[in-house]
């Protein structure tokens, strides 16, 4: 019996560590880019970024331990049950309650793992958290202004550079444009030639001005101008408190309490509140109970359905994971928020889920042990799983493998022949993709689930029809497809070639004279094509879906139907020609629909200096379609020379034939980059760049649209010498592999992308890098396996 139990631990525990490692990686996914954007802009260290990850782990762990429990005990069941030990373990005399017995130490193992966590670990990590998010608000400051971008981030100024040469302390700009909004109807305007910028500390720059020029006018009475010029000036800015990242959830404050502090909260309501405060105390001491207790409970529904599995193996495993993980945390998500509604009491909606599914394995061990209905059911999902996975694969491996070796004089010809595909390459294409597809169905299922724990509570407070929410998770079906799938190249890669050098099947073909490089060249063809694939639903089918399911998301979370029109965008350069004079437009108001402008003023300088030598003010301005020009109503025009005013013309109507610019240039939009292809994206950044928005961002997104569905085919070539180097150790060892490359590439490729944001990199290198480096360290090992 000892054999029998440690035999079954180790199946059982295998695979929990590597469901666990996965579950938490899908989840870690979804953060890494904003926390790894915290170390290329210098606000973080590396040290703190790896705080930041060890401290976001527990409240992650909190989730996926149940899950990876339950997850080792069906695959684990599953595989022994598809390969008939379970009936023959069985037939030894171990009954049911005996692998419930054996499982049931791994499950206790969990759930004491889970009680140590949300009860101690958690909490001091979220505390540990909230204080590291504290500390790095300041070190946010050192604030990399790019060129001819307007910021506003800056309290009550608006500022333009037109050339940025950042230095290790400190910055030189050239040609600065300052606006002073305290007064937005008449800001200060500061212009100058250059500025020395250091952080001042404590969310500030200081900067040092040189060779420039002010300009001040009284708001009631436009008579009054100053101009006044300065050799050098100093000038402190404060930084604006910008929205912070979120490195924590929304209820992360309770979170960090400690059981005493719940305990003492729970007990007493809080004034004014209705007990709102101590119902949510009481809440949260019961969920970290809960939670572990989950390991035990899918523990008891685990194992008859993972014994009774006998047909699909680990695919009817994993998809009951999936299932059962599912309505687990929807059970427990949907008592949570009655609960937090107050109709239906704490210990019920807490721990209802926990009830529902002991209950449920109760009931399945019982007709397991006696023989029912319900539990065949269930293990007919693996005959259909198994039959729609045969329906893609061979048919019959012992006849596939005879024929290999009975053709092997033929094979060996053909494979010296430049003709493709050949009968070998399309059996191994079709491995290939069978897992492929197998693979990426239960990574974008699980990702659905996770998607929807993330809205379960909105769902159930904005009362959201079903039809709607099942609308946004279609469409968002595309773009998990289009972010997962090169991971699932990867993994296909290792499984396909895992099960081939497993089953000696890659030594016969190596036998026939054919090399390995020609083996696998059909899986490098066929992960080129799902790279042109990608790219090629990037730019005719998946921008429309991204917008659909962004407007379906903004309707799940109770927001207002969204415009991407901005025409609250008050600051624009416009478009220069050679040997013109630049001008920066300026206004309170622009009605998009009518073409009017309220208050505009138009800043002109000279073209081959930054020196203001002409201001414009009206109080409306319209556009005249006959003229194709803008009227301007009720202003004031000057033109300057050096200190002093050269002119000033009031006026009640007047054009200006030189100001060409029609209202479409004002009428931009603010729109992702995910919902728009390649042409459009590049057509929208030299629009927003000639009006002197920032870019880098998009620019970085740009040349991902290019270097990301390539990444397809780096998986390929990266997984396939990890797969032959893998001996014969099957398709789980392939998946932990998986696991580790891609959190590899995806930190690198992070790091990488988030350097190009800040304009730390050059924007090509920032999108290529990760794929030319993966790339050379692929072919490196494969150059160097053995043919």
């Amino acid at each position: 019996m000892r054999i029998f139990t440690r035999y079954i631990l180790g199946e059982v525990t295998s695979h929990a560590l590597i469901g666990g490692a996965l579950f938490t990686f899908v989840i870690f996914m979804r953060d890494m880019g904003p926390i790894l954007e915290l170390v290329v802009r210098n606000s973080a260290s590396l040290a703190d970024v790896a705080k930041i990850f060890l401290y976001m782990l527990p409240n992650v762990l909190t989730v996926t331990i149940p899950m990876a429990v339950l997850v080792g005990i069906l695959l684990g069941l599953s595989r022994l049950a598809s390969d008939s030990e379970v009936t023959a373990m069985r037939a030894c005399g171990v009954g049911v309650l005996s692998f419930v017995r054996i499982v049931a130490i791994m499950a206790a193992a969990g759930w004491m793992l889970g009680l140590v966590n949300t009860m101690y670990v958690a909490p001091k990590a979220t505390a540990a958290l909230l204080q590291l998010e504290d500390s790095l608000k300041d070190s946010q400051a050192s604030f990399e202004v790019q060129p001819r971008v307007f910021y506003e981030d800056f309290r009550n100024y608006v500022l333009y550079v037109q050339d940025v040469r950042a230095g290790s302390t400190a910055s030189l700009w050239h040609r600065v444009f300052l606006a002073d909004l305290t007064q937005p109807a008449s800001p200060l305007i500061t212009t100058a030639e250059q500025a020395v910028v250091i952080n001042g500390g404590n969310q500030s720059l200081h900067m040092r001005l040189r060779d420039g020029q002010q300009h001040q006018i009284a708001a009631n009475d436009p008579d009054q101008y100053n101009i006044s010029t300065f050799g050098e000036m100093d000038l402190p800015i404060q930084i604006s408190t910008q929205d912070d990242i979120h490195l924590g959830r929304s209820d992360s404050p309770i979170l960090a309490a400690s059981n005493r502090d719940l305990l003492v909260r729970s007990r007493m309501a809080g004034p004014g509140n209705n007990g709102a405060d101590s119902r949510a105390a009481l809440i949260e001491l019961n969920k970290r109970l809960s939670y572990p207790a989950a390991c035990l409970v899918l523990m008891l529904v685990a194992v008859p359905l993972g014994l009774s599995s006998k047909r699909g193996g680990k695919s009817t495993g994993f998809v009951l994971t999936i299932v059962l993980v599912f309505v687990y945390y929807t059970f427990s998500s949907i008592g949570v928020a009655l609960t937090r509604q107050q109709k239906v009491p704490v210990i019920l909606g807490v721990w209802g889920a926990n009830i529902i599914f002991a209950l449920a394995g109760w009931m399945l061990l019982r007709q397991m042990a006696r023989g029912g209905v319900t539990l065949h059911v269930f293990s007919s999902i693996g005959m259909g799983i198994s039959k729609v996975v045969n329906r893609f694969s061979r048919k019959d491996p012992a006849h596939d493998l005879h024929a290999l070796h009975s053709s092997a004089v033929m094979r060996a010809r053909r494979a010296l022949n430049s003709r493709f595909p050949l009968i070998l390459d399309d059996y191994v294409m079709r491995e290939f993709l069978t897992n492929f597809a197998v693979v990426l169905l239960c990574f974008v299922m699980l990702s659905l689930v996770f998607s929807f724990f993330e809205l379960l509570g909105d769902i159930i407070r904005n009362r959201t029809a079903l039809v709607t929410v099942g609308d946004y998770l279609l469409n968002l079906i595309p773009y998990m497809i289009y972010q997962l799938a090169p991971l699932c190249v990867l993994i296909a890669v290792l499984i396909t070639f895992g099960v081939l050098n497993r089953s000696s099947e890659l030594t016969a073909m190596k036998a026939t004279g054919t090399s390995i490089y020609r083996i696998v060249t059909p899986v490098l063809v066929v992960a080129a094509l799902i790279a042109l694939s990608l790219f090629a639903f990037d730019q005719f089918y998946l921008p429309g879906a991204n917008r659909r399911q962004e407007a379906l998301r903004s309707v799940i979370k109770g927001k207002p139907a969204q415009t991407f029109l901005r025409p609250d965008r008050k600051w624009i350069f416009g478009d220069q020609a050679a040997g013109e004079p630049g001008r920066i437009f300026y206004y309170q108001f622009f009605d998009p629909d009518h073409d009017v402008f309220a208050n505009l003023t138009v800043f002109e300088f000279q073209p081959d200096s930054f020196v203001l030598q002409r201001r414009i003010f009206a109080s409306s301005a319209h556009w005249d379609a006959s003229s194709n020009q803008w009227i301007f109503e009720h202003g004031w025009q000057r033109t300057f020379s050096g200190e002093t005013t050269a002119s000033y013309q009031p006026f009640a109507v007047s054009s200006f034939p030189d100001i060409r610019q029609p209202p479409s240039y004002f009428k931009k939009e603010v729109r992702p980059a995910q919902e728009m292809n390649y042409g459009e994206l590049s057509h929208y950044i030299s629009d927003l760049r000639q009006s002197g928005f920032d870019t880098i961002r998009l620019r970085v997104q740009l040349n991902l649209k290019l270097a990301d569905p390539l990444i397809a085919l780096v998986m390929a070539v990266l997984g396939v010498p990890f797969a032959l180097s893998m001996g014969k150790r099957g398709s789980l060892t392939g998946i932990a592999v998986a696991i580790g490359v891609a959190i590899a590439f995806w930190v690198v490729s992070g790091t990488f992308e988030a350097m190009g944001n800040v304009n730390t990199l050059p924007v090509m290198v920032a999108a290529w890098s990760p794929d030319l480096l993966f790339t050379f360290i692929g072919s490196y090992l494969l150059l160097r396996m053995p043919t």
